[in-house]
């Protein structure tokens, strides 16, 4: 699948928090990176069809087929998992997955399969018969993930998936989801520059209220290494990437 945004325009009342937005995302895991307060969330609400724009478009194509963000199909296409999000203690985890499966338009006789087949891909399937309650946090997290899977998604939406995990959860999570992108477009958007480093095949940045940078997580390090300055706390990484931040902002202000 291949996500184009054309010319989008979002906010809410009078501040406008996007302005003529252009993008366009292709098979594979590509992080979403920006400042807090850039409009990240924002623009996943608009991926995940919750927020419509105030101008522009957002259309989805596959297979000779294309639904814009706006058409109630959209929603058969996408798979959208929040930064906070709750589960049903006392359910089984093959149950969570099967009711999320049913819930998105799965046929009743198919949602256990379906189920079954998303805890695979998260690496879950021997938990399926156990409660929610008995699951790791990493787990819950894949859980999650599990549940957007179940209708088979073309286009999955992550917001702030590693968020609270320890670090061994998070290289966990990393590989299901870099598994996950070789056969669906996946966006994820992180705070977390090592994320886009480990599981990201491409990497935008917002910033300005449009996409400044767009390419891949090599041609971002080149410009972290241009910028690369290792004074003061944090890594040079880090400390570069809030410069390009502030430098591709600053061309739409």
């Amino acid at each position: 699948m291949k996500i184009e945004v054309d010319g989008v325009s979002a906010g809410y009342g009078r501040v406008s928090v996007l302005s003529s937005l252009d993008w366009s995302v292709g098979v594979g895991v590509t992080g979403l990176l920006g400042p807090n307060g850039a409009g990240k969330t924002t623009l996943l609400h608009l991926f995940a069809g919750i927020v419509r724009p105030r101008s522009g478009s957002i259309v989805a194509r596959a297979g000779g087929r294309s639904v814009a963000s706006t058409q109630r199909a959209y929603g058969r296409w996408i798979g959208f998992l929040p930064q906070h999000f709750t589960l049903a203690p006392e359910l089984r985890v093959v149950d969570t997955v099967s009711y999320a499966a049913w819930v998105n338009g799965v046929p009743k006789a198919s949602c256990v399969a379906a189920a079954e087949a998303a805890l695979d891909d998260v690496d879950l399937l021997d938990r399926a018969a156990d409660r929610v309650r008995s699951l790791s946090g990493g787990q819950r997290q894949r859980l999650g993930l599990a549940a957007v899977l179940a209708h088979d998604p073309e286009l999955l939406i992550l917001d702030e998936p590693t968020v609270g995990l320890d670090p061994a959860q998070r290289l966990r999570l990393r590989d299901v989801v870099a598994t996950i992108g070789t056969r669906r477009t996946v966006i994820v958007s992180t705070h977390l520059v090592d994320d886009v480093t480990y599981m990201c095949d491409r990497v935008g940045v917002l910033a300005g209220g449009r996409i400044a940078f767009d390419g891949t997580v090599e041609q971002l390090a080149e410009l972290v290494e241009d910028n690369a300055d290792a004074r003061g706390r944090g890594s040079a990484f880090e400390q570069a990437y809030a410069g390009i931040v502030a430098q591709l902002g600053s061309r739409y202000e």
